[in-house]
């Protein structure tokens, strides 16, 4: 059997272009030819401890929040995912109610599920003519709050995966109004403020804890991301306490020296890495304005870096146009989508592959009535694929989890084909990854529409994550 070593090695010397993360889209090299091995250290004499930051580590972390125009940051090497999980852990405590964003990622869920918090959701809004959702409104957070006064922190996600902008300024203020933090999942927003091209990011817009995923969007290795904090109404040492808990206690010096030289790039030669990719991505996104079937979407305000090229007028699925970039091109999409790809573009691009994409494209679109007609189907067909409006029942995360059990054999719950689950509250996730936002999440009543969506994803191939067994949903017993 050959090793994954092997594998990426062989893979590494292809003719395979990705429009995915990581950001450094294998072209950066910051950390020399002897990575990974000859700087691969634990904690020795002079070289810190992330844990107990005092000497490198600590100035290092120093920059990174004046670069990010933070009061304070941290490094992550588990990925944004663990400032997630230790950011909502440190604002709120069991048994408190957060509002969240319903389009978050699954760690929100996953803090939410750990700590025993009551979410109440925030539904953003939906595009129906591009099959998207879109921002969620400072009005919508105002409203909710006054609704559901025990809140206690506000959780968000800007941009989104697809690239989708919330008005930060207006909801940090809106929750400030009321006395409690906001955090912002912005981890696919790394590179916002660097760039005049780009927004500001959430630290310069008020938000109160802020995490950033480097290695999404810029020259970065994959873990690595940031938490920064701002302002006084963030206990900021149970943050810290939690990052001590959650995160490694062996960590990667290769990752935090990752983390280190792309801040370093972003300090000081910030116009050489965005200026010849802003050009670049105008120039693309120029060109391909020209397709006649497919459709680059462009809403405005929004990240221009997430090229979402929609098929929606097309009569072909986002999973075909993503097969056929993939076998025919060589090019490896970011996602697909019921109506369109997503392709992920960075500093780290280059002409050729921009080239590549542009080229790719324009003959698809030209090909779409001819040699993809067979595989085509109507859009009539995709069901409209708002997040569902989901009713989260009361019954608290503790009798959850008891009805989990540690084993099977403890399990009280049933496990039904989804088809038969409308009405019944869900003991388990399911989610289309990427982009890792839950369809349903443990506690939630599944709805008709929700099923719906799952088995039109799942009748086209898609993969559905979360479930234990294909097709089926285990749920919590009837009262």
């Amino acid at each position: 059997m050959r090793t994954i070593y092997e594998r990426l090695r062989e893979y590494s010397k292809t003719d395979y272009y990705g429009f995915h993360m990581p950001g450094h889209k294998r072209q950066f090299n910051m950390l020399g030819a002897e990575a990974p091995y000859a700087i691969d250290i634990t904690e020795i004499d002079g070289f810190d401890d992330l844990h107990h930051a005092a000497g490198i580590i600590r100035d290092a972390q120093v920059r990174a929040a004046r670069v990010y125009q933070a009061d304070e940051t941290h490094f992550l090497i588990n990925g944004s995912s663990v400032g997630i999980l230790s950011a909502v852990a440190g604002v709120a405590k069991r048994g408190d109610t957060v509002l969240v964003a319903r389009n978050c990622h699954k760690s929100v869920y996953h803090a939410v599920y750990m700590n025993g918090l009551r979410p109440v959701y925030l539904m953003p809004g939906f595009a129906p003519s591009v099959q998207l959702n879109t921002e969620v409104s400072a009005e919508a957070v105002r409203e909710a709050l006054e609704r559901e006064p025990e809140i206690r922190a506000v959780i968000i996600v800007s941009p989104t995966y697809d690239g989708i902008v919330s008005d930060v300024e207006a909801i940090a203020e809106a929750v400030h109004d009321k006395g409690i933090p906001l955090i912002v999942d912005e981890a696919h927003g790394a590179h916002f403020g660097f760039h005049s091209y780009f927004p500001e990011n959430a630290n310069a817009k008020g938000a109160d804890i802020v995490i950033h995923s480097l290695h999404k969007t810029l020259p970065s290795l994959t873990q690595t991301a940031l938490l920064h904090m701002n302002g006084g109404l963030v206990n900021r040492k149970r943050v810290r306490d939690y990052l001590h808990m959650l995160q490694s206690s062996s960590p990667s010096y290769v990752l935090m020296a990752s983390i280190d030289a792309c801040v370093d790039l972003l300090e000081n030669r910030r116009e050489e890495l965005f200026e010849p990719y802003v050009r670049m991505l105008l120039q693309t996104r120029k060109k391909l304005s020209g397709l006649q079937r497919l459709c680059v979407v462009d809403m405005e305000g929004n990240d221009p870096s997430k090229i979402i090229i929609s098929t929606k007028n097309a009569n072909i699925t986002g999973r075909r146009l993503y097969q056929r970039l993939l076998e025919k091109y060589h090019l490896q999409m970011e996602m697909a989508a019921g109506t369109y790809v997503l392709a992920m573009t960075s500093a780290g691009d280059t002409k050729e592959g921009m080239e590549r994409l542009t080229g790719a494209l324009t003959d698809i679109d030209r090909e779409i009535d001819s040699a993809m007609a067979d595989e085509s189907v109507r859009n009539a067909d995709i069901p409209c694929l708002p997040l569902p409006d989901v009713v989260y029942i009361s019954s608290d995360m503790e009798n959850i989890l008891d009805s989990l059990g540690s084993t099977r054999d403890e399990r009280r719950t049933e496990c039904l084909l989804w088809k038969d689950s409308a009405g019944r509250v869900s003991a388990e996730y399911a989610y289309l990854y990427p982009p890792g936002s839950p369809l349903i999440v443990p506690g939630e009543r599944v709805t008709q529409e929700t099923i719906d969506v799952l088995q039109w994803y799942y009748e086209r191939g898609y993969p559905i994550e979360g479930l234990r067994r294909v097709q089926y949903i285990e749920v919590l017993p009837e009262e």
